[in-house]
């Protein structure tokens, strides 16, 4: 491997000596781009299980609307978590620009198609692309570390929750209020043979526009952050034909992002081969992201279903307006505390030390679900109960604060500039991967654990188990991401 390869990411601490300002005329399209994704997941979850029954492929059989919502939901992330890499990787060697662009179509054109399906198979044909063009998910957040350096690439990722905030609340309105338009709106759509034919074509529309609106901004305003892009047909050219040409790739005219100071060398590095990036810091950094995300993923997919189970059984009895009312609470106080408090923590305590005192925070989040349950067996649901529900959701902002921690990682953990999307893209892989694997595994061993002759603290050993393993691969960071840069 060239010496030059094997350069840090980031600068190094002594040579950064006052902060850089966050870069807002390309940071506030990142953002921007963000809320596409949580906009189009939330917008289809109120009408999916009427949707599902409207297409008749249950032929009345209600138990099985959310067998076929739960189809419509794997297809998608399955097929992101299998592009994800991908995406990444081809990212570092023709620029994130073009391909952010190809997937913001691809996504507007999926959801058009979404809302004219009259097919389950074309359901799932629709959230397949979806999904395949979402996973350049991926590439947003490497522009993110593209734009940004070690002094506020923290403060950054205090902002990149909001744009989760804002689609987790706006969705879910949009796609409840315009649904079947023509029956709930007579006067306004009651004539629309479109909208009577293809009810739900409506709140897949607007995440559709919205995408093609941030399509239009991001070719017109965003300009390319990978300085050493070269054209998808010469990469193409160079894959098939290796030895028609020994003239070095030239690099684009990209500008590098403000205030990002990088030597000819490194500007001049090319992306390296899956098997290069993964170093022991790639691995060590990777090992941390399966683990905290699964052990996230997984307590998140229990809560609700820890409050809707009856409390003979060992849940809450609490009924979908209040289970929503608690989670809406949730959503907003983890956004809260990631803008105000990330930096700040990081800034005095630093990224290792956040990170695991955030996966830590999972040991008492899941022995306060027995506990919780036990309150609500012997008093009932009075104050007790709920000032535990309190506590326990108060820790939840810690864990996830690990998500931005890992990002510091994830950029100093990248061999050389030019391959932190692939770098970026195996951490986004086994998140993607938690996804698919942790609710599922969690929801049926809560069922299982609650069944007559099963014991009930199945799923807490379980969740317990996955907790220590989080918190044993935290000790393999170092306190700081600079401190990697300086064992080079």
């Amino acid at each position: 491997m060239i010496v030059g390869e094997t350069r840090p990411l980031l600068l190094r601490s002594e040579r950064l000596i006052t902060r850089t300002p966050l870069p807002w005329d390309q940071f506030w399209i990142v953002l921007f781009l963000q809320l596409s994704d949580p906009l189009a997941l939330q917008t289809l979850a109120p009408f999916i299980p009427q949707l599902i029954r409207d297409i008749g492929v249950t032929h009345g059989d209600e138990s099985m609307v959310g067998h076929y919502v739960g189809i419509l939901h794997l297809s998608y992330y399955t097929a992101q978590a299998l592009t994800v890499l991908h995406w990444s990787q081809l990212s570092d060697h023709i620029g994130r620009r073009p391909l952010i662009l190809t997937a913001l179509f691809a996504i507007a054109v999926s959801m058009f198609s979404f809302g004219l399906s009259r097919t389950f198979v074309s359901l799932v044909a629709s959230r397949v692309i979806c999904g395949v063009f979402n996973g350049s998910n991926g590439v947003v957040k490497s522009i993110v570390m593209d734009i940004t350096d070690a002094t506020n690439l923290p403060k950054a990722y205090s902002y990149m929750p909001l744009p989760w905030m804002l689609g987790n609340a706006i969705g879910p309105l949009i796609g409840g209020s315009l649904a079947r338009p023509a029956d709930r709106f007579p006067e306004i759509f009651g004539q629309l043979e479109l909208l009577k034919t293809y009810p739900y074509l409506l709140p897949c529309a607007v995440p559709a526009i919205f995408t093609s609106v941030a399509w239009l901004i991001t070719y017109f305003r965003f300009r390319e952050s990978v300085p050493t892009s070269i054209p998808l047909w010469k990469l193409i050219k160079e894959f098939f034909l290796p030895q028609s040409s020994t003239k070095p790739i030239e690099s684009s005219h990209a500008r590098l992002p403000d205030g990002w100071e990088a030597d000819l060398e490194e500007v001049s590095s090319k992306p390296l081969p899956l098997r290069a990036v993964l170093t022991p810091k790639v691995l060590s950094m990777a090992a941390n992201c399966s683990t905290m995300a699964l052990l996230h993923i997984a307590l998140t997919s229990i809560l609700p279903i820890f409050y809707a189970t009856p409390i003979e059984l060992g849940g809450l009895s609490l009924d979908p307006p209040r289970i929503g009312a608690i989670l809406a609470v949730s959503g907003l106080a983890n956004g809260a505390a990631q803008l105000f408090f990330f930096s700040l923590l990081h800034d005095r305590f630093g990224a290792g030390i956040i990170h695991t005192f955030g996966v830590c925070a999972g040991i008492p989040f899941v022995i306060l679900f027995p506990a919780i349950n036990y309150l609500a067996r012997a008093h009932g649901m009075g104050l007790a109960v709920w000032l535990s529900v309190g506590v326990q959701l108060t820790l939840l902002p810690n864990l996830v604060m690990c998500y931005s921690c890992l990002a510091l990682y994830i950029s100093a953990a990248a061999p050389n500039r030019a391959s932190l999307g692939t770098t970026n893209g195996i951490a986004q892989l086994l998140i993607a991967g938690g996804r698919i694997i942790g609710p599922a595994l969690a929801a049926s061993i809560f069922s299982y654990s609650m069944q007559e002759g099963h014991d009930t603290w199945l799923v807490y050993y379980f969740l317990m188990a996955i907790a220590f393993l989080a918190v044993g691969t935290s000790l393999l960071l170092p306190r700081n991401p600079s401190q990697w840069e300086d064992r080079q």
